[in-house]
């Protein structure tokens, strides 16, 4: 099948881009084949931002990942993540290659510090990974689930490479990262990238008066409550998403939540009755 063009956003201060939405794959891993049909469905649909992790069904969902790709690595940027109990410098190198051999690739588009480990420090676990980088193992370097001030201390045990994005919980229930994290990253030219973007189902079921302008918005326009929901999120220029989806029409639906853009009205709308 010919792959769509979604919109595209540019990778922290890179030269690369990736897609404003992609797809997230907590929690496949039950049943394989349907797994795999998901996220090759979903690159077709141009939503070639896989993002994965080694705490994800004990690394079976990078091997997952690894046969969904396997016919089209050039076109799929895949993100996978080091678990916080491996942090210590010689560990993080260990599970790289673990993930890499798992995922079927010499190289990795983007490694992640999954949560921050207060018992190791930052900067041994950031050390490993640029010796990644300058390895060749890895592009590029992220973390997720990190406070600003967390970043900067990653940022700053850096010598030659840069934090380009932080994964974090975002969607119109949780905004805590829009006091702070948000504007660093955007002041930082560093990428966000939402997780749960619909609330862990809750958007999709949620009732309420500010559910209820939700549907109003997304019925004048023609789109979903699910991809109004999202596009919400990547008004904002240094936001992508990576909804989970199984079930195809989910899968089609997030990728048309691009490709247009809300009205600022309609934004500002959306952002109060959710405030």
């Amino acid at each position: 099948m010919e792959v769509k063009s979604l919109e595209f956003r540019k990778l922290g201060k890179t030269r690369d881009s990736i897609p404003l939405v992609g797809m997230g794959t907590y929690g496949m891993g039950s049943d394989d084949d349907r797994a795999i049909e998901a996220l090759r469905y979903g690159l077709d649909r141009g939503m070639s931002l896989i993002d994965t992790a080694e705490m994800y069904s004990s690394g079976h969902s990078e091997e997952l990942v690894s046969r969904a790709v396997e016919d089209r690595r050039e076109s799929v940027f895949v993100a996978s993540k080091v678990s916080p109990s491996h942090f210590a410098y010689d560990d993080v190198l260990r599970s790289a290659q673990k993930s890499l051999k798992r995922l079927g690739l010499k190289q990795m588009d983007l490694y992640q510090l999954h949560w921050p480990n207060p018992n190791i420090p930052i900067s041994e676990t950031v050390r490993a990974t640029e010796k990644l980088a300058n390895d060749g193992l890895i592009r590029y370097i992220g973390v997720s689930n990190f406070s600003v001030k967390q970043v900067k201390e990653a940022q700053q045990s850096l010598s030659k490479h840069q934090i380009v994005s932080n994964q974090v919980e975002y969607n119109l229930l949780q905004r805590s990262i829009e006091s702070d994290l948000i504007p660093y990253c955007q002041k930082e030219g560093m990428t966000v990238i939402a997780y749960s973007p619909l609330g862990q189902g809750k958007i999709p079921k949620g009732e309420g008066v500010e559910f209820d302008l939700l549907d109003k918005v997304a019925a004048k326009l023609r789109k979903s409550r699910n991809q109004v929901a999202l596009n919400w999120l990547i008004h904002q220029d240094s936001v992508v998403v990576i909804p989970k989806a199984i079930r195809k029409e989910h899968l089609a639906e997030n990728a048309t939540a691009s490709g247009w853009k809300l009205a600022k009205s309609d934004y500002e709308l959306i952002s109060k009755a959710f405030a």
